[in-house]
């Protein structure tokens, strides 16, 4: 199946006018229980990760991908190859508490497609602090002493991809997990113009080693931007805490079918349990969306 990054997605933000909030800023918690009404804007900033983060004294580790009621979360590019979120599903609700997620990372994990697609024109910022729409997501993070933008992992075996000068704004890190043997010229090219890059895997990176790694370079919380090739490492390292999910109401069809998790058979499977389940009448112009979260057991 064709890689896909979801960490393009798309221009939803230009969909969120000016005042749109105000009259729709409301959710329905539907667990736990009791339910009643939350605010939306802050909803996922009450989930308070650094505090998860700190209370276990281990990286905190969290993804997120928005999916229409028949699993399906890309659908293929009309004017190019690969996959593409649809835009049927993507809205501007659901990318504002992407944002709320990605404001609370130290670090957050994308791939080298995203590189990619970054030096095409057709990526980017994930984390959209300089968008005036996000301005307190900005200063959620001044208030906490962190950086304008969160470090970036970038997960790649065959290192193919450009450096943006970008990637290292605003005191930004940069670290490459790849797999072994890779190109020693290709290592020290990247080292030499963004930052390094650590062996973590044979075959694919190991998302075990991975976190590992990031844990002794003092990251607190690790956000998965990324697709369901990198979520199957997540889960088959045994190391991805939280997983966020919107089910959009509606159903797409087609093929091929893409879902959340892409990758060999999980043995055994992984358990997760619901943590909130939020009713979002007003998403989709009204269709409705369903905001979940779930924590590996």
């Amino acid at each position: 199946m064709a890689q896909i990054d979801y960490a393009v997605l798309p221009e939803v933000a230009n969909l969120w006018e000016d005042g749109i909030i105000d009259h729709m800023d409301q959710l329905i918690q539907l667990y736990p229980l009791p339910t009643q009404e939350v605010p939306f804007k802050g909803a996922y900033l009450a989930h308070d990760l650094r505090q998860q983060a700190q209370q276990s004294g281990q990286p905190f580790v969290y993804g997120n991908f928005v999916t229409s009621i028949d699993g399906r979360i890309a659908i293929p590019h009309p004017n190019d190859q690969g996959l593409m979120v649809p835009k049927n599903v993507a809205n501007d609700r659901d990318w504002r508490l992407f944002q709320e997620l990605a404001a609370q990372a130290d670090l957050i994990i994308s791939s080298g497609r995203y590189l990619r697609e970054w030096a095409r024109g057709k990526a980017q910022e994930i984390l959209q602090i300089d968008d005036p729409r996000f301005a307190d997501l900005r200063a959620w993070r001044q208030e906490r002493g962190l950086k304008p933008q969160a470090d970036i992992a970038i997960i790649s075996r065959s290192l193919r991809f450009p450096l943006p000068g970008v990637l290292k704004a605003s005191g930004r890190k940069v670290v490459v997990f790849t797999t072994d043997n890779p190109d020693p010229a290709r290592i020290d090219e990247i080292e030499a113009q963004a930052g390094q890059v650590i062996v973590a895997g044979a075959g694919s990176v190991d998302g075990r080693l991975m976190v590992e790694h990031l844990a002794r370079s003092g990251y607190q919380t690790i956000y998965s931007a990324a697709g369901p090739q990198i979520l199957h490492l997540l889960l088959a390292g045994g190391v991805l805490d939280r997983l966020y999910l919107t089910h959009a109401n509606r159903l797409l069809g087609g093929w091929p079918y893409a879902s959340i998790v892409e990758g060999p058979l999980l043995d055994p499977p992984v358990d997760l349990t619901l943590n909130t389940i939020y009713l979002d009448p007003q998403g989709l112009d009204g269709l409705g969306q369903l905001f979940i979260s779930y924590n590996r057991t």
